[in-house]
């Protein structure tokens, strides 16, 4: 399912141990028998709690030798925070999002036709942030939910609608649309896009 992750990212912060080690995450980088310390719990439960965490992707890790020293995954913590409130607020304003349902969709196809060549091919990156997020998501959707791509075969993807694949692939990022660890890249869930429905 899309929510996989969010849902991840819930149940990974329902235990008190592995809130505390976020916390102390939000310090900086430590390693664990530092947090194990801190804790006062043995090294063997920091690498069970800290193998749930990088399940869903709320810590990374990095390894000096024998020590394996753990720090805060920022851009997932509060993207999945940020996408849980949509989820849960969006009905709320169901009938409003209705009326403008249309208005919208005009819009998007507009972009789409200014911005896309018949044959499908994206003319330049939109200097504007609404009508680039636009563009991005219609790339982005044609990515299989759920598949791990490698960097060569985001390039290769990318490189099916424009040559800058490099910028492209930075903007997928930064707007939340997929996410990289260890050289591997996952699209996120579609809550977690940037909403370019939100920009005024």
């Amino acid at each position: 399912m899309q929510l996989d992750k969010v849902v991840a990212y819930h149940k990974a912060l329902a235990d008190p141990t592995r809130i505390r080690m976020l916390i102390l995450l939000a310090g900086g980088e430590r390693n664990g028998q530092t947090l194990a310390e801190k804790l006062a719990v043995t090294p063997a439960t920091i690498t069970h709690h800290a193998a749930k965490l990088r399940e869903a992707s709320l810590i990374n890790e990095r390894r000096d030798k024998n020590t394996i020293y753990f720090s805060l995954n920022d851009y997932f913590l509060k993207g999945n925070a940020e996408a849980a409130l949509r989820l849960i607020y969006r009905t709320a304003d169901n009938k409003e999002e209705e009326d403008m349902e249309e208005t919208l969709e005009k819009m998007r196809q507009s972009v789409l036709n200014n911005f896309f060549t018949k044959e499908g091919r994206l003319k330049h990156v939109p200097a504007q942030l609404k009508k680039k997020l636009i563009v991005l998501e219609q790339i982005v959707t044609r990515l299989e939910s759920g598949r791990k791509y490698t960097e060569k075969e985001i390039n290769e993807f990318i490189k099916g609608y424009h040559e800058d694949f490099a910028t492209i692939r930075r903007e997928f990022i930064m707007h939340q649309f997929m996410y990289r660890e260890d050289g591997v890249y996952e699209m996120n869930p579609p809550e977690m896009w940037a909403k370019w429905q939100r920009l005024t």
